[in-house]
């Protein structure tokens, strides 16, 4: 155990949270020696997931920055928007390693970030500081860093849809429209009409159009890659289903492009990036072949007759789009096989 990576989790209680608990079980090079909730301090994890009985034999620890540096060597923090703006940067002082799961570093510019989230912005020499921690694209500039910006589920699944064919110059960005639907787990656990079962069962909601706080998360990347601003059409919905997102993309394209073309370009993009899996034409992936899984699994269709490109990319939001991205975010960060301990086949049926 003394060779072992020693990590925390700040959130433990929440969705993104419990699954760093599951996949640590299979990380031969991780100790979890704190699970921390600023709300259930002194409780046993187990009496919120009785799931967890007899895996985490610690009671809950509160948040206290010197504690949780005296007992780790990296921090997770899977907390709500708003609350690792503020507790961040005590963590990184303590001399932690930090992957932050909520958002509050992702966008580089403040006065966007108060725009879109409603909360101060944290200091923006750490917004500098924070690498956006897009294993597929920058795993390069992840490795050997401190403090990573986990993406957010949403932007996870429709940016690894779209850079290849954006980088390619295969598709026209000022025409991205993104159909993005997502299980009510990315709704996390607290109760509300959004996920009330009555409300969700049998039902499809459509919720913050135009004004989802992903949208500017996307367009910074995008504008990134194309060196000019990119604008999207970004519109989320609630299925009545736990997990799952799948992000549906169209696009015109630029000159004439086969499917076997298309997925050939993202094969060679995405060569010895162990979680992508590009469909052969004419397959389209489910949310369920992902379930449970870090994989994010891509399939295309080129419309001849409009000029457009349908892009269709599926992950699970509690693993890929949250804690099993931030795994395979720390693997990079420590110089280890980026698959490590993420090697889980998806649960099916």
């Amino acid at each position: 155990m003394n060779n072992k990576l020693k990590v925390a989790i700040v959130g433990s209680t929440g969705y993104g949270g419990v699954e760093l608990i599951r996949f640590f079980q299979n990380h031969p090079l991780v100790e979890i020696t704190s699970v921390i909730s600023s709300s259930s301090s002194g409780e046993s994890i187990a009496d919120g997931f009785p799931h967890l009985t007899g895996v985490i034999h610690r009671p809950l620890d509160g948040v206290d920055p010197a504690e949780i540096a005296s007992r780790a060597d990296l921090v997770f923090t899977a907390t709500p928007s708003g609350v690792s703006a503020k507790l961040v940067p005590s963590l990184l002082a303590a001399g932690l390693k930090v992957i932050d799961l909520s958002g509050d570093f992702r966008l580089k510019d403040g006065t966007v970030y108060e725009e879109w989230y409603k909360h101060p912005a944290p200091p923006a020499d750490l917004l500098e500081q924070a690498v956006y921690g897009m294993a597929e694209v920058y795993g390069e500039e992840v490795k050997g860093q401190n403090f990573i910006s986990n993406p957010g589920c949403y932007p996870t699944a429709t940016l690894l849809g779209l850079i290849p064919a954006v980088e390619a110059g295969w598709i026209d960005p000022s025409t991205i429209i993104i159909d993005a639907k997502s299980g009510v787990s990315g709704a996390g656990r607290g109760t509300s009409l959004t996920n009330h079962y009555a409300e969700m069962n049998e039902n499809l909601k459509a919720y913050k159009l135009n004004k989802h706080q992903h949208i500017p998360e996307i367009e910074q990347v995008l504008g990134s890659i194309t060196g000019t601003p990119v604008t999207v059409t970004f519109t989320t919905h609630l299925v009545p289903m736990t997990r799952g997102i799948m992000s549906t993309m169209y696009a015109n394209l630029v000159g004439e492009h086969s499917d076997r073309e298309i997925v050939d370009l993202y094969r060679k993009y995405y060569e010895n990036r162990p979680f992508v899996r590009v469909r052969e034409p004419g397959i389209w992936p489910s949310t369920k072949e992902v379930y449970g899984s870090n994989y994010c699994d891509i399939g295309f269709a080129v419309d001849s007759r409009t000029g457009r490109l349908t892009i269709i990319s599926v992950i699970d939001n509690l693993v890929k789009g949250a804690s099993g991205q931030a795994i395979q975010n720390m693997n990079l960060m420590m110089g280890w096989e980026e698959n490590l301990g993420l090697n889980m086949t998806p649960v099916y049926p």
